[in-house]
């Protein structure tokens, strides 16, 4: 008695292998720019921790009530900020220095310059594996208007 033996065909192993190649395909792009998706976000996420530690920062500054003060206790940390009678508007912004102490950036971001020198020195917080041309979010305290430049355009 000869017993039928079940199993696939060399045609339906390869038909299946040929759709999953294909389905492979269509999904891979989506994938590959996930990387890209979360630099983009980290930035957009340090750009908002930027906005909040100027705000608090400016508060602070505001109920002190001393417009010629350069320094606000933050959470035990002296941040140093503009003086409203030099900076007009921009008092009670931090410093080059004084952001990077009120907000505390992650620690795998590129931070420049590695030292503030002055007191309006832009800061620049680059992500790993972005750059500082269009992957970035910059800090300005003495720019009028926007004190952000925020890029997340080339992440």
């Amino acid at each position: 008695v000869m017993q039928k033996q079940a199993g696939f065909t060399l045609v339906e192993l390869v038909v299946v292998i040929v759709i999953l190649g294909l389905l492979a395909a269509a999904a891979l792009p989506r994938f590959i720019n996930v990387q890209n998706d979360a630099r983009e976000a980290s930035v957009n996420g340090v750009s908002g921790g930027l906005q909040s530690a100027v705000a608090l920062a400016r508060a602070q500054y505001v109920v002190n009530g001393v417009n010629t003060a350069t320094n606000v206790l933050m959470d035990g940390q002296s941040v140093e900020t503009l003086d409203e009678n030099t900076y007009g508007g921009r008092g009670g912004r931090p410093t080059c220095a004084g952001i990077r102490l009120a907000m505390d950036p992650p620690q795998d971001y590129a931070i420049t310059p590695a030292t503030c020198t002055t007191v309006g020195d832009a800061v620049t917080f680059v992500p790993p594996g972005g750059n500082t041309t269009d992957c970035r979010a910059i800090y300005d305290p003495d720019a009028i208007g926007s004190a952000f430049d925020i890029v997340v355009t080339g992440c």
